[in-house]
């Protein structure tokens, strides 16, 4: 545990430190995943709301192929659960108590893919999140249900880490992206 939190501070004081502004093309090889793994015209694609340095996903939007789909964004709840609910750009957000933008509350939705943020990520495509939790304990939950949600995790390659110490309630990504292509 101690060493997570080590690696925590690392890769958050670097990530601060060698942030950049990406573009819309650096999703083009996400995009084309997107479309070859889902052959249906309408999905949820769950996003995060970027803060604290995290690459910004909301260029995605500028794709029509992504802006015209069912977008979310997750909402925790007061027991530290969180959920995903439709959200389009421009549109209202609340404030959380962890400081994070969240979209206004309407019917939950499963997607059937998840935008994952993270402080670093290894060749085995385990990711080392803030430590709360939140999307392992989602994907726990969800991954049993739905068995195709695909999870993609977003980073910038120098957020790479030989190898992440794991336990038992951290979840494999299906695919990380990075300015360097799709891993």
């Amino acid at each position: 545990m101690q060493l997570k939190i080590q690696l925590r501070k690392k890769y958050f004081i670097l990530r601060k430190k060698k942030y950049y502004e990406v573009d819309k093309n650096f999703f083009l090889p996400l995009l084309k995943l997107i479309q070859f793994k889902f052959k249906k015209k309408f999905i949820k694609i769950a996003l995060y709301y970027p803060s604290n340095y995290e690459l910004n996903i909301l260029k995605l939007l500028e794709f029509k192929h992504i802006s015209t789909q069912d977008t979310l964004l997750p909402v925790v709840d007061k027991k530290s659960l969180m959920s995903f609910f439709s959200w389009r750009k421009n549109e209202v957000l609340n404030v959380n108590e962890f400081g994070i933008l969240e979209p206004l509350k309407s019917q939950e939705k499963v997607p059937d893919i998840i935008l994952i943020p993270m402080l670093a990520f290894d060749k085995n495509k385990y990711r080392l999140g803030y430590g709360k939790g939140f999307y392992d304990r989602y994907l726990n939950k969800y991954l049993k249900k739905f068995k195709n949600i695909l999870t993609v995790g977003v980073a910038f390659s120098f957020q790479r880490h030989h190898k992440l110490p794991i336990n038992n309630n951290d979840v494999k990504l299906d695919f990380i992206v990075t300015e360097k292509g799709i891993i």
